[in-house]
């Protein structure tokens, strides 16, 4: 080749890379646009396991996208009560929410099971259902109806029944209980006599402490234990069967999310599983600890008895069969998760809880 015609050809190669490089930019930039979100958390920032399910979520995906994407996080109250997250949301006055989707239940029954129904999943099996079996998928067919769309972005694991300020020993006693509870437990307890009370966190003590209400439920004894609900009620039931597996959600306003880039979307769909594992997680090693500390300060535990477990039982499955021919929704997912649920405790009651219930003999023969 001619050593001029080889130079010269050379050259507007490299010429072209340096075009293409230059003209790549604002491409590359576009793909990562600088977007600020906010974001309303159900919660105040002293219950910091679940609140800090929220900060997980802002701090993975500003580190994910070297800061170009920030969602600013705000307690509840501080924008909209933690009851009207979702309307926010819905409504574009922000454009996330970090909350519990059952709070909603009111709106549309299938809110629900967004969190959790009485006598429903538990945590590994919520996230097996959400992540592997159609929870996602079901879920969001619904959401979408409401302008939202929703991630799985924290749980607490089974809850506690809830503190009580006397012996709740039959299903009598329960008639005229006023009770904060939320979501549909508050439905199936209103059938065996109770008054259901749906109160955000940090309205639940002064109530409790004035005598507005006779029982409330929260989460567990580290959250629990921060709300000082042990000075104003002794009895501390278990287990909390309208929630063995509570899910709490990230929602984001579904024109917005839609409208993100598509690695953004992958980015929030991450940090939403991170906080999901990460508020379980926190839970585990925590909630030992309170419950101990919460014993030693004086706090009485009691289980429910068999009687209220089964009148409540009782009380679900006549109230899922009304929603589900209320609503078509409703019977969708309830359907889908029952089949989900039968298979799972089949597999479950022949592993984990087999190798659980040998070890917790175990303990309480003290070798453990």
């Amino acid at each position: 080749m001619d050593r001029r015609s080889f130079i010269k050809k050379a050259g507007a190669t490299g010429a072209g890379v340096a075009a293409s490089t230059v003209l790549a930019a604002p491409a590359i930039a576009q793909e990562n646009p600088k977007i600020t979100w906010r974001l309303t958390s159900s919660f105040p920032k002293s219950l910091d396991t679940i609140y800090g399910g929220a900060t997980d979520i802002a701090e993975r995906v500003a580190a994910a996208t070297d800061g170009n994407f920030q969602i600013q996080v705000f307690a509840a109250g501080e924008i909209v009560p933690g009851l009207q997250a979702v309307d926010a949301v819905a409504a574009g006055t922000v454009e996330a929410a970090h909350t519990t989707s059952y709070y909603f239940w009111g709106k549309e029954p299938t809110f629900a099971f967004g969190t959790a129904i009485p006598f429903g999943l538990n945590a590994r099996m919520s996230n097996a259902w959400f992540y592997q079996g159609n929870g996602n998928t079901l879920m969001n067919e619904f959401y979408a109806t409401q302008g939202l769309y929703g991630l799985p972005a924290g749980n607490t694991g089974v809850q506690m029944g809830g503190w009580f300020r006397k012996e709740i020993n039959t299903v009598d006693d329960l008639k005229g209980l006023k009770m904060r509870i939320a979501g549909l437990a508050g439905k199936v307890l209103e059938k065996v006599g109770v008054v259901p009370q749906q109160l955000a966190g940090g309205d639940i003590y002064p109530a409790l402490e004035k005598g507005t209400i006779d029982a409330a439920e929260f989460v567990g004894p580290y959250d629990d234990a921060k709300l000082g609900f042990h000075k104003v009620a002794k009895y501390y039931y278990y287990p909390g069967f309208w929630e063995a597996g509570p899910v709490v959600h990230g929602f984001f306003n579904l024109e917005k999310f839609n409208s993100l880039p598509k690695n953004y979307q992958a980015v929030l769909q991450d940090a939403c599983a991170f906080a999901n594992t990460n508020m379980m997680a926190k839970y585990d090693v925590k909630n030992p600890h309170a419950l101990k500390q919460l014993v030693s300060e004086g706090t009485v535990l009691r289980p429910f008895s068999q009687e209220i477990m089964e009148a409540c039982y009782q009380a679900a499955i006549e109230i899922y069969a009304e929603l589900s021919a209320q609503s078509p929704h409703f019977k969708k997912v309830y359907e889908d998760q029952l089949a989900f649920k039968k298979d799972a405790y089949l597999w479950a009651q022949l592993g984990e809880y087999t190798f659980d219930t040998f070890m917790m003999i175990q303990q309480r023969a003290g070798k453990l």
